[in-house]
C-alpha cells in the first residue's frame, strides 16, 4: 500500500514559513521561528551535534516526522539554500528528489542521502518519489513555492504546521496563491506544547 504525500513546517503567527531571501536563513527571525527545534535530542542526534537534548512531545514529533518519511521532494531554492548549509551527512538520510530545470547527476552524501534532479516537474518528481518510497510516506519538504505547487494540483494528502509565537511580518508566506476554491482541509489533530502548537490536517479537493 502506497504511503501518503505529506509537508510539515513550522509557520509564524502572521503565515510566514521563511524569510524573503535565502541569505536571511539563519538570521535573527528564522532561528526564533525553528527556535523549538534546536534544544531537541532528537534534532541534535540527527545533525550529530552532540548527546543529551530536550524529551517530550515535541522531540516525539519530530521524530515520528522523520521516521514516517521515506522519500523527501524540494524544490531548487531549498535544494540551493541546503547545499550551502547543510553538513557533509546531510540530514535526510533517504532519497531526495529535487524539482529543477538544472541537469545533473544524483549526488550522494554519506549518511543513506542521494539528491536526485527531476527536470520534467512536480508529478514526474512525485512518481519518482513514490517508487523509491515504497509503502512509506513521501514528504514535500519545501520550499514554500513548491508545497504550494503540490497543494494546488491536489496531490498533498496531509500537513502539519508547527505555529510559532514568532510574528515576521514578511517573507514568504505558506498560502500565498492557494486555490482556495479547489482546496478544502479537516482537522485532524492539535497539540500544544509551551513553545508552539502543532496542527494537522486533511486535505481533499473541493
Amino acid at each position: 500500500m502506497a504511503g501518503k504525500v505529506f509537508f510539515g513546517v513550522s509557520m509564524s503567527l502572521d503565515g510566514f514559513i521563511a524569510p524573503k531571501s535565502s541569505e536571511e536563513l539563519m538570521g535573527k527571525q528564522w532561528m526564533e521561528l525553528q527556535g523549538w527545534v534546536f534544544p531537541l535530542r532528537f534534532f541534535r542526534e540527527n545533525l550529530k551535534l552532540g548527546k543529551g537534548g530536550e524529551e517530550g512531545r515535541d522531540n516525539d514529533i519530530a521524530r515520528e516526522t522523520f521516521e514516517r518519511t521515506g522519500v523527501s521532494v524540494m524544490g531548487k531554492r531549498m535544494f540551493d539554500a541546503g547545499e550551502r548549509m547543510w553538513p557533509e551527512e546531510a540530514p535526510f538520510h533517504t532519497p531526495v528528489f529535487v524539482v529543477t530545470h538544472e541537469k545533473r547527476d544524483p549526488w550522494e552524501r554519506p549518511g543513506g542521502t542521494t539528491f536526485h534532479f527531476i527536470n520534467d516537474g512536480i508529478e514526474a518528481a512525485l512518481d519518482q518519489a513514490r517508487m523509491a518510497a515504497g509503502d512509506r510516506d513521501v514528504r514535500i519538504a519545501g520550499g514554500g513555492s513548491t508545497i504550494l505547487e503540490y497543494l494546488n494540483a491536489g496531490l498533498i494528502d496531509e500537513f502539519t504546521i508547527a505555529l510559532s509565537p514568532v510574528l515576521f511580518g514578511a517573507g514568504v508566506r505558506l498560502f500565498e496563491g492557494i486555490d482556495a476554491s479547489r482546496v478544502a482541509l479537516e482537522q485532524i489533530n492539535a497539540e500544544h506544547s509551551p513553545k508552539v502548537t502543532h496542527l494537522t490536517y486533511a486535505v481533499r479537493q473541493r
